[in-house]
Parts: C-alpha cells; structure tokens; sequence
C-alpha cells in the first residue's frame, strides 16, 4: 500500500505538474510587458494618443504598457523594427495616415505596409488645424489664398518629414487650391511649432491635438480646421469648407498593428482589448482635451483597419506622384 501510495503522488506530480509549469511559463509571458512603438517624437501628437491609449489597455489588461518612440524615416525606422519583431502579441505599433503614404513615398521601403503587419484595429482620427505665425496678415484661409493669388510673396511650410500628417496636408492643400509653399522639414511637429511660434515659418498644418495649446496661450493664429465641421474645442475657427469655398475634409487616422504571423487568437484578443479601452471613461475624458475622436467599436477590429489602410494607399499614391516628392 505504501508503494502505490508513493506511486501514486509521483504520477500525479510527473502528469499535473507539467501542465501546471506550463501554466506558470504562459503566466510569464503574459506579464511581459506590451511595447507600443510610435514612430514619431516623444511629445508629439501620435505620442499623445499612444500614450492615453497605452494607460487604458495596461488597465483592461492588467499588465505593464510602455510607449517606445522610434522616430526617424517619417515613420518608417519604428514601422520596420515592428515588422521584424517576434510576432509575440509583445510589440505592436501605433501608426497614423503616414502609413499608408509610405507604400509610394518610400520607393526602396524595407517592409510591406499591408503584408508585413495584422491590422489589430483602428484607434481615433484627428482633425487638422491651419495655423499661421502670429504677424502673417491674413485672418482666414480665404485671405491667405487670395494673397497668393495677387501675387504675395512665397511662404515657408513648416512639417514634421516627408510622409509626416503635417507634410501630408500641405500636399493636399497645395493641390487643392494651386498653390506652392516652400517646404521646411523638421524632425517632429513640436520643433516647427516652436519655429512658427518665433515667426521662424509662415505656415504649418497638424493634428489639432498638437496645435490647440499653441493657439490658446496665443503663439499661432489658426486660419481653418480640416474637418467637414467646426470643432467644439476651437468654435470660433471656420472649417476649410467655410473659409475658402473649396474645402477639403481630412483627418489624422491612427492604427494599431502586430508583425506579420501574430497568432490570430491573439491578434483578436488585443482587438477586444482595445475595444474594451475605447470604451473607458477616462480615455475619452483625456481624448476629448486632445480633440481627439475615438473610434466606434466598428471600427476598433483588424477588418476595418485593413480596409482603411487599402483604400488610403490608392487615395495617396496618385498625390505623391503628381507632386514628385519621395523620401529616397
């Protein structure tokens, strides 16, 4: 009796301790921590919502978020470390509209924007403000255009890179409205903020989260938002449409991506995360102050990113090309 008893507590140690090791090991690995890679300057608009977003999925999720800045290439330096990362469920990147710009702007690009990544789902789209340095006389888009139009001198178009948001609605506008600015590229949007603020520059277009505490404490003059309508935190400002009869609307779309071969349960168990975090009360408190717009929970899954993702490649390839600006 004794050798069985022995026997017995040895086999159920040899067979449900292995699973139970097993249970320990996975344990650890789901508290590593989750590394979302922005690939922009800390401080920065993506950074912003990367940061709010980061807060609320370590709450859902119960485990340590940190945001990781690689900045450099207009995104592409922290696109392509993403790419190449173990597809864990561990490193995922926070992109925006840059991209999808980055399949025509980058014509030796290293990775594939749409093979090389699982759409986990998308985050917010940002409206975009105007702004002008403080002396610059015109008060609304419409004044500004007219100005070139009679002949005005050229004006310098501060942005954050080559396939920035910021050097994206330049782009537009230029197009748009026939117009040409000289193009003053700056290593993140706080730089040429500060350099507009100090009458550096004459023009810049950005994330309203970025540009709206320069406009309150009075260093930039917004002259139009991008969005279809005025936003509720600059009520006073007209929209593009309003301002110059011929308006356009665009705003700063974000997504969240894991590397290419992220296990599917996992890619749709982080998608439900973010849903989940979408929904908490505080993110869209902190976004609100940004003039940040959540995305309904349609839109916050792998499908709806993809097909934003294709449909804006197409939208923004035949701009680049017509402008003949590349990154290489």
């Amino acid at each position: 009796m004794k050798l069985h008893a022995i026997l017995s507590v040895f086999l159920s140690v040899f067979v449900f301790g292995v699973p139970s090791a097993l249970v320990a090991a996975e344990g650890g690995r789901r508290s590593a921590a989750l590394t979302i890679v922005v690939p922009f300057t800390q401080g920065g608009p993506t950074d912003e919502i990367g940061r709010v977003l980061a807060d609320a999925l370590a709450r859902d999720l119960k485990r340590k978020v940190v945001v990781r800045n690689v900045r450099g290439a207009g995104g592409t330096l922290g696109a392509e470390q993403v790419a190449r990362a173990k597809p864990d469920g561990n490193t995922l990147l926070l992109s925006n509209m840059g991209h999808a710009a980055s399949a025509t702007l980058h014509r030796k690009l290293r990775y594939d924007p749409v093979g090389d990544f699982e759409p986990v789902g998308l985050v917010a789209d940002v409206p975009m403000t105007i702004v002008r340095r403080r002396d610059l006389p015109a008060e609304t888009f419409r004044q500004l255009v007219g100005a070139r139009r009679s002949g005005g001198g050229e004006l310098s178009y501060g942005h954050a890179g080559l396939g920035s948001a910021s050097h994206l609605c330049g782009l537009m506008l230029m197009k748009a409205f026939e117009l040409n600015f000289v193009s003053v590229p700056y290593q993140g949007t706080q730089e040429a903020l500060l350099d507009l603020a100090g009458r550096q520059i004459d023009l810049m277009c950005d994330q309203t989260s970025n540009t709206l505490k320069a406009i309150e404490a009075g260093q930039v003059r917004p002259l139009a938002v991008t969005s279809g309508e005025r936003l509720a935190v600059l009520p006073e400002v007209q929209s593009l449409g309003e301002s110059a009869d011929k308006g356009f609307e665009l705003v700063v779309w974000h997504g969240l991506y894991a590397p290419k071969g992220t296990p599917m349960n996992t890619v749709e168990r982080l998608s439900a995360a973010l849903g989940r975090a979408l929904a908490d009360p505080e993110l869209a408190a902190r976004f609100v102050a940004l003039a940040v717009r959540p995305a309904p929970a349609a839109e916050a899954t792998p499908e709806a990113l993809r097909s934003r993702l294709e449909t804006e490649i197409v939208h923004w390839r035949p701009l680049i090309e017509t402008a003949g600006q590349y990154a290489d």
